[in-house]
């Protein structure tokens, strides 16, 4: 076990890893400025604080130009995005001229954008500014919410994730075995046993690639530029399913290990990267055949037909 000894030897690189252990929800905050300048920024930062007076946090990177504006807006909102809004916390998580061309919104308490089809949404007048080191905090006082009970997307370990329910949530059901015939809804549903499956294998693979000291998003983002030399980090995201942000900071990562180098605008694995991604593909091969022992060759092509076609529906005909 690592363990920090004094402050002034803590690795911010590592640190970061570390804190990614605590998995968060993701949020999109909202606000307009004095001017009439709206902004909105990716942040899993957000936290409740008070119940009485009704008050909430989170934070923001100081110097920023976003920062700048909710430091002088009067109210902000929180957006807290549901399972299936990935695509749209990327997108707030980009810098970018206009983040709100083509997104529906809109304008809450002071102006503040609010999102449709997000889990809940609180809008709050601006309460409190305490520094936080690199970071302003920023205390809101809630005087409007929406719950509307969809399941949130989540971030752990620089991953998007989901919640599901614990299995010892629910002791009663332990004795009781998954049913066999055609009757049992849960236990025979394709989407349940895809996601059951899912997490399963991942949850047997992630102990193996970390003997390489690599994180999830750092391993497939070597993988990625393994197979396709140059992406930008934009171009990585659809590979890795996490956050810009997150993916620019493995890359950084990446970099100051030396396994990645910046090339005309995007990333090239180094002589030690290509080593670091067979090293890689190693684990990925040694835990398939571990997992799929006993499935002949032709089931396990017909298991990856069906994927492919989940992947990338063909057209009817």
């Amino acid at each position: 076990m690592d363990t920090a000894q004094d402050e002034t030897q803590i690795n911010p690189k590592a640190f970061r890893r570390a804190l990614g252990n605590f998995a968060t929800g993701v949020t999109i905050i909202t606000a307009r400025g004095p001017d009439g300048t709206i902004v909105g920024a990716t942040a899993s930062s957000f936290n409740s604080l008070s119940m009485d007076p009704p008050l909430i946090l989170w934070s923001s990177i100081k110097g920023t130009p976003s920062c700048a504006i909710f430091e002088q807006a009067d109210h902000f909102a929180v957006n807290i995005l549901a399972s299936d809004q990935m695509d749209m916390s990327n997108h707030f998580a980009r810098q970018q001229e206009d983040k709100f061309a083509g997104v529906a919104w809109e304008p809450g308490l002071g102006g503040a954008p609010i999102f449709p089809n997000c889990a809940g949404r609180f809008q709050c007048e601006t309460y409190a500014k305490l520094d936080g080191g690199d970071h302003w905090i920023f205390v809101g006082r809630v005087r409007a919410f929406d719950d509307f009970g969809r399941p949130p997307l989540c971030f752990h370990r620089g991953s998007y994730a989901m919640v599901f329910d614990h299995p010892s949530a629910f002791p009663q059901m332990d004795a009781a075995p998954l049913p066999e015939d055609n009757d049992g809804r849960m236990g025979n549903h394709t989407f349940f046993m895809m996601m059951r499956a899912s997490r399963a294998y991942q949850d047997r693979y992630q102990p193996k690639l970390e003997t390489l000291g690599l994180s999830l998003i750092e391993s497939r983002s070597i993988l990625a530029l393994n197979d396709v030399p140059g992406l930008t980090p934009e171009d990585i995201v659809p590979h890795v399913h996490a956050p810009i942000d997150e993916t620019r900071a493995a890359l950084v990562n990446l970099t100051d290990r030396a396994l990645v180098t910046a090339q005309d605008g995007g990333y090239v694995l180094t002589p030690e990267g290509h080593a670091k991604a067979d090293a890689c593909w190693d684990i990925v091969k040694a835990h398939e055949r571990e997992s799929f022992q006993g499935v002949s060759d032709a089931e396990l092509e017909t298991f990856n037909k069906v994927l492919r076609q989940l992947i990338v529906p063909q057209t009817a005909k």
